[in-house]
């Protein structure tokens, strides 16, 4: 049976108001959460320009939700940006909030089992598959509880039956909302050792263990201070040489009056504006060539510096959009180089 769906008009007369997971069930006429009925409830709340805190989809239903507008944050794929345009993230605009969902992991499905399942079935999907945790789930969208190699071992030494209800964790399981800020899940993480995610849908979307979050931020980490030391060393070299009028000619995003000619204002892409004598303006052209002779690096080839500087632009766009395929090895590399070649001239 599809769920009646309440009138924009009547959503939008609770919002700012606090009501059990029951009462949103109710007004869409709901007895079960399950993919369907969580999807048009979704869409109805979103179509609304509405959405619950928590997330209706995975708090129990006699728990309050906070019924809030709805806040969205798009971030422009990187590389789809006209090069005479300012970037769309600032020098350090690095992410300001990262959710759990954003981890592929955490999105990449889950192996689970039934409650009519055998204990030696689930061990041995423990087993083969590398997991130290089996949810027990109906659907995806209904879970009973999780099946750890601890609660095996509970079970045998409480000398119960050797069944999958009697070998589960039920209580206090490590479960969050995809759209959970991602540090405030740490802590689950670091005490449960895993976290199961739900998806928009209600459903269990993907786990996330400690193993994944160390794998995810040993790859971002070093390329991520990398990034941070190649701008610091710009920021350097370029206040320390450019006249406040020369950085104030690049930052044409704000009107003349808001133009600080602080050197920490601007984005990446405005260094290599300030430097890049073939870009197509000739103005800008004219000014980068005055400005690169202020350095006064005549031992630099500033043609390759220039070129070195775009792949640096786009390197750090594509940290700072937390991509989740690793950053290649000759990438790292290359920013490890850049890295000391501005320290050799800065220093």
């Amino acid at each position: 049976m599809m769920p009646a769906t309440p009138s924009p008009q009547d959503l939008l007369a609770l919002k700012g108001t606090r009501i059990p997971v029951q009462k949103v069930l109710d007004l869409f006429g709901v007895r079960v959460r399950n993919h369907q009925t969580v999807h048009q409830i979704s869409r109805a709340l979103t179509d609304a320009g509405l959405a619950t805190f928590p997330n209706f989809a995975v708090c129990h239903q006699r728990d309050d939700v906070d019924i809030v507008p709805l806040t969205t944050t798009t971030v422009p794929p990187v590389g789809t940006a006209d090069d005479s345009d300012q970037e769309s993230l600032p020098s350090n605009a690095l992410p300001q909030r990262l959710h759990i969902g954003d981890l592929a992991c955490a999105r990449n499905g889950v192996v689970g089992a039934g409650l009519g399942d055998t204990l030696e079935q689930v061990t041995y999907l423990m087993r083969t598959k590398g997991h130290s945790q089996i949810p027990v789930t109906t659907g995806m969208a209904v879970l009973h509880g999780v099946i750890t190699w601890r609660s095996v071992a509970k079970m045998y030494a409480t000398g119960k039956d050797h069944t999958v209800a009697n070998a589960m964790e039920k209580d206090s399981l490590p479960v969050a909302d995809a759209r959970t800020e991602f540090f405030s899940c740490l802590p689950m993480i670091k005490e449960h050792g895993y976290l199961l995610v739900r998806g928009d849908d209600g459903c269990l979307s993907g786990m996330v263990t400690a193993a994944d979050i160390t794998e995810r931020f040993e790859g971002a980490a070093r390329p991520f201070f990398l990034v941070g030391e190649i701008e610091s060393l710009l920021r350097r070299c370029l206040g320390a040489a450019l006249a406040p009028e020369a950085i104030k000619a690049v930052q044409t995003n704000k009107k003349a009056d808001q133009r600080s000619g602080l050197v920490s204002d601007l984005m990446f892409g405005d260094y290599i504006k300030l430097l890049d004598g073939t870009q197509a303006k000739q103005g800008m052209a004219a000014n980068a060539d005055v400005n690169w002779a202020t350095l006064g690096w005549s031992a630099m080839d500033r043609t390759q510096f220039v070129q070195h500087l775009v792949r640096v632009k786009d390197v750090r766009n594509r940290i700072a959009h937390f991509d989740e395929k690793p950053l290649p090895e000759s990438l790292i590399a290359e920013l490890a180089t850049f890295a000391k070649l501005l320290r050799d001239f800065v220093a």
